[in-house]
């Protein structure tokens, strides 16, 4: 009972946060360790239950704490690091032959994917580049027949438009370090 008691107690702190989970573990272990107590004093003495058999139990108990708790606690702890050493090479084995493959092929597909898009993305600018060269150098034909004073207006305006921009870039660069 001392053995099951010690692997119980070091098995309780994963519990511990959880009031609830930590009373129903509590009630269960001890109920689940007094059935099977009675059960095995039932077979073994016929139903009879003495003063000297408790006395027995407590005996056996204080002996087991008394000469072989710490022993036993330090192979349970070196048999828990066993199993999660094994347990860790299975996951990091598991991780490296399928996890990783799988992560890679998803990278590639949706490298591939971007890849694409990208070059699709390239090809409709250098079309759009295309379609719209004739506008622009019909634009542009205006433009060198248009009079001095209104090619100095239009300057006039993208000068506007260039320190209104300015200015809005600052207020934004402004409003950002502010919030920081």
């Amino acid at each position: 009972m001392g053995i099951i008691l010690d692997t119980f107690r070091r098995a309780s702190s994963h519990w511990k946060n959880s009031v609830f989970l930590t009373y129903f573990m509590e009630i269960s272990f001890w109920l689940s360790q007094t059935l099977f107590l009675f059960y095995i004093l039932y077979r073994v003495n016929a139903g009879e239950l003495r003063f000297y058999v408790f006395v027995a139990c407590l005996l056996g108990f204080a002996t087991y704490q008394a000469l072989a708790a710490s022993s036993y606690k330090k192979m349970l702890e070196h048999m828990i690091q066993i199993a999660l050493s094994i347990y860790r090479f299975f996951a990091k084995v598991i991780h490296a032959l399928f996890v990783t493959p799988v992560v890679f092929v998803f990278s590639l597909f949706f490298s591939a994917i971007a890849y694409t898009i990208q070059v699709l993305f390239i090809i409709l600018v250098t079309i759009g580049k295309i379609i719209f060269a004739p506008f622009k150098w019909v634009i542009m034909l205006i433009y060198r027949l248009l009079p001095e004073i209104i090619k100095k207006y239009l300057h006039k305006i993208a000068g506007f438009y260039s320190t209104m921009k300015n200015i809005c870039k600052k207020w934004l660069k402004y409003i950002k370090f502010k919030r920081r």
